[in-house]
């Protein structure tokens, strides 16, 4: 048990780690884009690993078998866990179970959904009803209140007890991560947006919950996958965030970016009187050697072998993002590539050596790793975060 809290005290350094440091720039998680991309898309390469009578997560919402290892009934956590907030903070098991995903949490003995099985829970009223129940649990956990069939949620009776609490206890982050993913799994895509605009409006707004904005950012928003409701979300958190320099999840600002193509333009060479005499030769020469040429074949030759002049107008496509919606573009595109190795943020060499370790799963099963602009090998990093 000591080693488990270990683990998960190191992991709630992860998601929220930033969000403590006021002063310091947020970086983007390569492994938290790339585990969101694979979400949003549905899990690509995923194969259903069970059979297909091996319901589980039916089963249990059903009340037909307990979660694993307490031995616990859907029935008896909805109605006596419920209002009993040291149970549910303190224990790490029924997480999995109350919201299951396509993906291995770290209760082992929680079953991954299959997709027969995701079908046949939208199909059962029974399960369903319980499983909105247990998302209302959680919501006034957290110190929300669901009001209506459409996901709508508003501060509840204790918010500001919850809300200091939430705003102390990052590894609740995780959780709200893997409520939002089940939502979505489910059948409930529709709550999303709601929930994860009420959080960034009470952390950049109302400032009640300042530590998890690093967190909504980086893993909320994009639990959606909806590009507009995600893009909506993006421009509506850039126009509150503070420090606004510090916002990396939108456009650029238009003076930064401008400033560095200034410094990737080369500046024009200055040429030499020795240079001009040489080319003139070279031009004179080359005139005398191709004179039997037809004239079109010539001019086709000459535009091949010109080089571009510096800041010449071409018909490439610009590469730097100038908008949220470039950049979702520009994610959705490519982050599923898996060739290209990706770029190093950092030019520490330790922090090399963090970057390069698999990431950390947590006990919601979400990937974490220790440095928040660490890469792995799947896409390149700007691919992947942009």
């Amino acid at each position: 048990m000591s080693h488990y809290l270990h683990f998960t005290d190191n992991k709630t350094k992860t998601q929220g780690a930033d969000s403590t440091e006021a002063t310091a720039k947020p970086k983007r998680s390569f492994y938290a884009a790339r585990d969101l991309y694979k979400y949003r898309h549905q899990y690509p390469n995923f194969k259903d690993i069970r059979y297909q009578n091996d319901l589980s997560n039916l089963r249990f919402y059903k009340n037909k078998i307990p979660f694993k290892p307490d031995g616990v009934y859907i029935e008896e956590v909805l109605n006596k866990w419920k209002g009993d907030y040291e149970k549910l903070e303190h224990n790490h098991t029924y997480i999995q179970w109350l919201f299951p995903l396509r993906e291995q949490g770290l209760n082992f003995y929680a079953k991954e959904l299959t997709t027969y099985e995701i079908e046949e829970f939208k199909k059962t009223k029974e399960a369903i009803r319980r499983f909105i129940l247990a998302y209302r649990m959680m919501l006034e956990f957290f110190g929300i209140k669901l009001i209506d069939k459409t996901g709508n949620v508003v501060r509840a009776l204790n918010w500001q007890e919850r809300f200091q609490h939430l705003n102390e206890s990052q590894h609740n982050y995780l959780r709200i991560t893997r409520i939002l993913k089940s939502l979505g799994e489910l059948g409930y895509e529709s709550f999303k947006s709601p929930l994860v605009k009420f959080i960034l409006h009470e952390a950049l707004v109302e400032n009640t919950i300042p530590n998890i904005k690093q967190s909504a950012l980086e893993y909320f928003v994009y639990t959606i996958r909806d590009r507009r409701e995600r893009r909506k979300l993006l421009r509506f958190a850039q126009k509150h965030y503070t420090p606004s320099e510090n916002f990396i999840w939108g456009p650029p600002r238009k003076e930064d970016a401008e400033g560095n193509k200034a410094q990737k333009m080369p500046a024009p060479a200055v040429p030499s009187p020795n240079s001009q005499t040489s080319m003139h030769k070279k031009s004179k020469d080359s005139k005398t050697s191709s004179s039997a040429a037809p004239v079109s074949s010539k001019t086709a030759e000459d535009k091949k072998a010109a080089p571009e002049e510096p800041g010449a107008v071409t018909d490439r496509p610009c590469t730097e993002p100038s908008s949220v919606a470039a950049r979702e573009d520009a994610e959705d595109g490519n982050a599923g590539n898996s060739n290209s190795q990706p770029e190093e943020t950092t030019s520490d060499p330790t922090e090399k050596t963090e970057s390069a370790s698999p990431p950390e799963k947590d006990e919601e099963g979400e990937n974490h790793n220790k440095d928040r602009g660490s890469s792995g090998n799947t896409g390149s990093q700007d691919e992947v975060l942009f």
